[in-house]
C-alpha cells in the first residue's frame, strides 16, 4: 500500500464513510494517476480540469457519475493533501435533472416473472418490496428479519444510517421457501455469496445487477431497466396508492424531503388529476374561421 492510499484511507475511516463510498474514492484517484501517469499528487488544478473534460469527451460518463468522481478529487486534494485549493478549482458539474423511468405494476409483474431462477426471483422481489437500495439487499442478514414487528431493519444505509422498511406477507413467505429450498441455510447473511453453501460474504451487487438486467431482457422490458428502477417504481406506487410523502421519505431513507418529491413527477395517477388551468376559464368567442 503506497503511504497516499493509506493516508487517504485514514482519512476516509476517520470520518466513518462507507465501504462502498471508500471504494469509489480510491479508485477514482488511481484512475486519475494512471491517465496522467505520475502520482496524483504531483498534479495542479489545470490537470484536474482537463481529466473532468476526458470523462465527459472520452469515457461518455454522465453528470452524476463525474460529480461522484469530482467529490473524490475534492476529498484527494484538500482534504487528504490539504491543498489550500479553492473549491473553484475543482468545480461539480451542472446538474442535469432527469426523470428516471418507471415502470407500471403489469410490468414489475412481468419483470419478477422472468427471472433466470428462483433465486433471482426472490433478489427482485425482495427489492421491490421493500424499495431497497441494491447495497442495502446485499447486506441484509437473516436476523434482520423481524416477524413479530413485521418489519425489516436495514443496517448502515445511505450515509450510515439505520432503518425499518415494511415487510410484507407475500415477501415473507417467498423469503421461507427461498431458505427452505437451500443446501444448508446460512448462518448470518440472507443472500450470501455462494447459495449453495455456508459463505462468509454476501451477494454481490453486481449479482443483484445482473440478475435485474438478464430479466428485464427476457420480459423484452429493453435494457434501461436496473435495481433502482424497482426502487423507484415501489416509491411511485405507494404514492399512487395514497401513501403520504413523508412516510415514503422514511421508507426510502431520504434525508430530504424535497427528494421524495420526485415521485410527484412520476406519478401519471396525480398528474392526471391535477386540472390544468386553461380547464378553469372561459373563452368570450371563437375568432371567425379564416385562411
Amino acid at each position: 500500500m503506497t503511504q497516499l492510499r493509506k493516508m487517504m484511507l485514514d482519512e476516509l475511516e476517520r470520518r466513518n464513510y462507507s465501504q462502498n463510498t471508500v471504494r469509489a474514492y480510491i479508485q477514482t484517484i488511481q484512475d486519475l494517476a494512471r491517465y496522467f501517469k505520475r502520482p496524483p499528487n504531483q498534479l495542479n488544478p489545470e490537470q484536474i480540469r482537463a481529466y473532468q473534460a476526458y470523462l465527459f469527451r472520452e469515457r461518455k460518463l454522465d453528470a452524476s457519475s463525474v460529480t461522484q468522481r469530482t467529490a473524490a478529487l475534492r476529498f484527494f486534494f484538500l482534504v487528504t493533501l490539504k491543498k489550500r485549493w479553492s473549491l473553484a478549482d475543482i468545480p461539480y458539474p451542472r446538474k442535469v435533472r432527469r426523470l428516471p423511468k418507471v415502470i407500471s405494476p403489469e410490468q414489475v409483474v412481468k419483470l419478477i416473472d422472468s427471472a433466470g431462477n428462483a433465486f433471482n426471483q426472490v433478489l427482485l422481489m425482495t427489492l421491490y418490496g421493500t424499495g431497497l437500495r441494491r447495497a442495502e439487499v446485499a447486506r441484509l442478514q437473516i436476523g434482520d428479519i423481524d416477524r413479530e414487528r413485521m418489519v425489516i431493519h436495514v443496517r448502515g444505509g445511505k450515509g450510515r444510517k439505520d432503518r425499518d422498511v415494511m415487510l410484507s406477507p407475500k415477501l415473507l413467505l417467498e423469503l421461507d421457501q427461498y431458505l427452505d429450498g437451500l443446501r444448508q441455510r446460512p448462518a448470518t447473511w440472507l443472500f450470501p455469496g455462494n447459495r449453495w453453501h455456508t459463505s462468509e460474504r454476501p451477494v454481490t451487487v453486481n449479482v443483484i445487477w445482473n440478475a435485474c438486467r438478464d430479466a428485464a431482457l427476457r420480459a423484452g422490458l429493453g435494457t434501461e431497466i436496473h435495481p433502482h428502477t424497482l426502487r423507484h417504481a415501489f416509491a411511485t406506487h405507494l404514492y399512487e396508492g395514497g401513501t403520504d410523502l413523508r412516510t415514503i421519505q422514511i421508507l426510502l431513507g431520504h434525508q430530504d424531503l424535497e427528494k421524495t418529491a420526485l415521485y410527484l413527477h412520476l406519478s401519471t395517477r396525480h398528474l392526471r388529476a391535477t386540472c390544468s388551468p386553461l380547464d378553469q376559464v372561459t373563452l368570450a368567442s371563437k375568432p371567425p374561421k379564416g385562411k
